[in-house]
Parts: structure tokens; sequence; C-alpha cells
């Protein structure tokens, strides 16, 4: 980003320098709107940081006596204060100021005159729960100023800025490479997240041909941080696409040009791949519901063949005990010993309660054998 002459109401002309007392050994204590949200200011000429204020009044003051600085604040969860007293100083848009105060927004890039404002959604993979925190970073991009407002403890711009102070001919390039090295951060800590995916995945995989009953739980979590995933990788595309397709109207360095296509075709390879982690996931959920449904229907069909083979030993029990049931009920009449009782005195009753027995156990077995319950 070529570096632009500041509005007259973000810069007053210095004063002639006059003899400056000591500085004191602490710094002033810091007002309402200089708390704990502000993490760390720099003033930075010609790629070398030249001061470190600790309050953001300080940070202005020396911005305006350094007329060719750059000055990169880095703020942490910041106070409804901060952003009003940074917001009056680089004359940041209302929009966007509203926009980093509640946060949990969209990623997405906007320009408001001579300053960008950026919204990115780091990510980083918790191995022991086995799952992805998201946090949220705002960047506003000035002529001479670079504003960081973190939301969450990633990403770790404390290592973006030792990466640029390591190589001053790159931060010397302006508030943009410092954005480049942002953006670059950010998707850089996107591939840690993939293969901790891709390792959930291929886990998911081994526990669905087992026939974990845990696992549909599992898929169904690690869809919604594909989602979430969709979502921060897949507005950068865009978001880079159009940084790039401004290289020529805002003069973009050679170099800092080809440090952002890299960062663009990373984005791009990182997308595509979380497009395919979700639908792998779908696949997967496919397969296991397919794989559930089998089981029960093999688990329903054991139990009707049990049921069947169950129904076949009842059928026998209940044949046999009708056909012991006939003699039982023959001899228990001409056992109660009435005393009229004909066949009792018959000559041929013994004999005939004999052949009336035999008769009614052929007939009943001869009639279940036929129906197959015997």
């Amino acid at each position: 980003m070529p570096e632009r002459p500041r509005k007259p109401g973000w810069r007053r002309t210095p004063p002639a320098p006059q003899p400056q007392p000591p500085r004191p050994s602490a710094p002033p204590p810091a007002g309402p709107a200089e708390a704990a949200g502000i993490v760390r200011a720099v003033l930075y000429r010609d790629g070398v940081r030249v001061l470190a204020p600790a309050t953001l009044s300080e940070t202005y003051r020396a911005l305006r006596e350094q007329p060719s600085g750059m000055a990169w604040i880095g703020l942490a969860r910041p106070t409804e204060g901060e952003l009003h007293s940074l917001a009056a100083e680089f004359d940041l848009h209302p929009l966007s100021v509203e926009d980093a105060k509640e946060a949990h927004q969209r990623p997405k890039l906007e320009r408001y005159g001579d300053t960008l404002f950026v919204v990115l959604r780091a990510a980083r993979y918790l191995d022991t729960p086995e799952e992805i925190d998201f946090g949220e970073l705002h960047v506003f991009v000035g002529p001479d100023f670079v504003i960081t407002v973190r939301h969450a403890a990633a990403p770790d711009l404390s290592a973006v800025r030792r990466r640029m102070e390591e190589t001053p001919e790159l931060l010397k390039l302006g508030p943009e490479a410092v954005l480049y090295a942002i953006l670059d951060a950010v998707v850089d800590g996107y591939a840690p997240v993939v293969s901790g995916v891709q390792n959930d995945i291929d886990e998911i995989e081994t526990e669905v041909f087992r026939g974990d009953p845990a696992v549909s739980r599992r898929i169904y979590e690690l869809s919604r941080e594909m989602v979430e995933f969709q979502r921060a990788t897949r507005p950068l595309v865009g978001m880079l696409h159009g940084l790039m397709a401004g290289f020529s109207k805002y003069g973009t360095d050679d170099e800092l040009q080809r440090y952002l296509r890299d960062v663009a075709d990373h984005v791009t390879h990182t997308s595509e791949r979380v497009d395919g982690f979700r639908q792998a996931l779908t696949d997967i959920l496919t397969v296991n519901a397919t794989l559930v449904t089998q089981q029960q229907n093999a688990e329903m069909r054991a139990l009707a063949e049990a049921g069947f083979e169950q129904n076949e030993e009842i059928k026998k029990i209940s044949s046999w005990a009708a056909i012991l049931f006939a003699p039982t009920l023959v001899g228990t009449i001409y056992g109660m010993n009435f005393t009229h009782m004909p066949e009792l005195h018959w000559l041929f009753g013994y004999p005939f309660a004999i052949v009336l027995m035999a008769v009614v156990c052929t007939s009943l077995y001869v009639i279940f054998k036929r129906r197959d319950w015997l």
C-alpha cells in the first residue's frame, strides 16, 4: 500500500525542537481509555523499531513527531473507550469500529477511504478434546498505521511481530506488508487444523466399520466444526483476489504481490481441503447410517428366526400336551367311581376305554403331523 499523507485532522505540524526533560523510569498511569486491552504499541521507521510507547496518547504523539513512521498497535479485547480513542485519532469509520467492538463477524475486507478494515477467523486444533478453537481478529490498515484487535488467543501476533522485525526489508514496505504477514500467519495456522481433522476422519472411518455406537455423535460434531471452518476459509479466497485486483491501482510492491499470491494459493488449497472434508463426512455419515440399518435388519432377522424357532417348539409342546390330555381326560372320568356308571360293570368297559384313548391320541397325532406341528 503506497504511503499517503494523513488527513489534517490526524497530524499536526510538530513544534520546534526543544530540550526534553529526562523520561521518567516508569510510564505515567494509563487513563480509562488505555486499560489492559493494549497489548503492545510500537513505532517503526524504515523497517526498524524506533519507540515502544506505553500508552495510546504517547503513541499518537510519537507518530506525529515521525512523519515517515508507522505505528503498529495491538489490542486484545479492547474497551469501548480505547476503540473510540483510536477512531478519533485515525479517523476510523464508525461502521468498522462498531464491527470491531461487537465481534462475531464473518471474514471480510472493506475499504473506507485510505483505510482497509479486515476481519479474519483464525483457528487452532486442540489435541486433548480433539476439537477446533476459532478466534476472531480485526485489522485496520492505514497509510501509516496498523491496528490489530484480537478477541481470542489465536492467532499469536507476537510471533508475527518478531518475524517482521527480523526482516526489516519486508517491514519497511509499510502497513500492507504487515497485513500480508498477519494473513500469512492466519493461513499457516490452518495447516495443523487440516492435519488434525484428517486424523479425526481416519479414526472415524475405523470406528464406523468397527461398529462404535458413539461414532454418529462424533461425525455430527466434526461436521459442525467443518461448517465453521468453511465460513473462516472460503471468504478469504475472494478477499485476497480483491487485494490482488488492486495491485496496480494502489501501487503494491512487486515482491509483496508475490507474497500475497502465495498466501492466496494456500488459502485456495485449504478451502478445497475443507470442502473435501465436509463431503467426506457426509459420505461417512451415509455409510454409517447404512451400516446401522444393516445391523438393525440383521438383529431383526435374528429375532424373527428366534421367534419362529420358538413358535415351532411351542407347537410341538402344545401338540404333545393335547395328545396326552386325551387319555388323561378319559382316565379322569372313569376314575370318579360313581355308583351309577354302567361302564364300570360292563364286561368290555376296560377294553373300550383303552381303545377310545388310543383312537383319540392317534387321531390327534395324525392331525398335528399333517399340519407340521410335529
